[in-house]
């Protein structure tokens, strides 16, 4: 692949350290790195290959003669910049959120749908949607979903450096015997379960429910098909968990099933329940792999099966994802 210039926004969240890290893992032909952020991280400074580089401020100047822009930040970020990017030459991948649902912006989980034609702009999904289809896209080559049953449990770095902060917070001030400030959540989190995602809608669920069904739909390019989806926020820092029930049109064991998914690619199973053998997500921090495990037959439909799955949503959810998209960028 030939050696490119990089643009990464948002570079000291969450997301943006973790792509960094990423890029220098899986030796990112790179001819330069420009690392962007907004002013109160200017200056900031950041180790990448052995160098510590400065963070500079974003600007519309600072994306000229970039050739891939990654934008790691917050959705109005991507909106107010992104254009202004792929004017200048670049192709922009982001991961905001801010293009995920517009039909003219390709959505990629390489390793489920190929990367199509696109003018400029390439979006990534939500991380339990890259998750998720992983897992899914194999299973509905082998036996066609007909029906598919979400249950997310979402870490608290889904939400960005602020909630992570907030979250310890609480953590210490319960343990201290404190009382609890909220901003970020809207009820305690620490030692609790919040079944919100995002905000309302007028159907009842919440954005990153809808969220969910909609990408799923789209990365399998089957538009009806039938998704319903609880997203719970949990008191964990990293690693998204999903508990997953589909229905299927052809029969499916739990076998076969554990065999189509372990010979998928960005997969890894974890099935022995004698062992107690099944998907952690302390085991999945830092992990580049989705695990699947605890597969088992739905009694209640005559083809259907239960899955867990867990991955690192930093990792694997969003930064990984990230930096394959753009290798496929290169070697295409």
């Amino acid at each position: 692949m030939q050696a490119c210039h990089v643009a990464l926004i948002g570079a000291t969240g969450a997301v943006g350290r973790e792509i960094l890290q990423v890029l220098e893992e899986r030796e990112f032909p790179l001819r330069d790195i420009t690392l962007l952020a907004s002013a109160r991280s200017e200056g900031t400074r950041l180790e990448f290959r052995g160098h510590h580089r400065a963070v500079r401020l974003l600007t519309k100047e600072a994306l000229t003669g970039v050739d891939i822009a990654i934008f790691a930040a917050d959705v109005e970020t991507s909106r107010d910049y992104a254009s202004h990017a792929v004017a200048a030459g670049a192709v922009v991948i982001d991961c905001s959120g801010a293009f995920r649902h517009d039909p003219q912006v390709p959505l990629c989980v390489p390793e489920v749908n190929a990367l199509p034609p696109h003018q400029g702009m390439v979006a990534t999904p939500h991380s339990l949607t890259v998750q998720t289809v992983l897992a899914l896209a194999p299973l509905h080559t082998a036996a066609s979903l007909k029906r598919v049953v979400i249950a997310t449990y979402q870490a608290v770095s889904g939400m960005g450096r602020e909630a992570m902060e907030e979250f310890d917070q609480q953590l210490r001030d319960l343990l201290n015997f404190r009382a609890v400030q909220t901003g970020a959540f809207p009820h305690q989190l620490a030692f609790n379960c919040v079944p919100q995602c995002g905000d309302f809608l007028d159907n009842g669920y919440t954005s990153e429910e809808m969220a969910l069904v909609d990408e799923l739909r789209r990365i399998l390019a089957v538009p009806a098909l039938p998704i319903t989806a609880t997203a719970v926020r949990v008191p964990l820092m990293h690693s998204h968990g999903a508990a997953v029930c589909v229905e299927t049109a052809r029969p499916l064991s739990p076998d076969a099933a554990r065999d189509i998914l372990a010979s998928a690619p960005g997969l890894q199973v974890e099935d022995d329940t004698k062992r107690l053998s099944y998907p952690l997500p302390v085991h999945a921090n830092g992990q580049d792999a989705v695990f699947v495990g605890r597969i088992r037959a739905d009694q209640s439909v005559p083809y259907g099966l239960h899955l867990w799955i867990v991955a690192d949503n930093l990792r694997k959810g969003a930064a990984l994802n990230v930096v394959q998209v753009a290798e496929r960028l290169l070697a295409s």
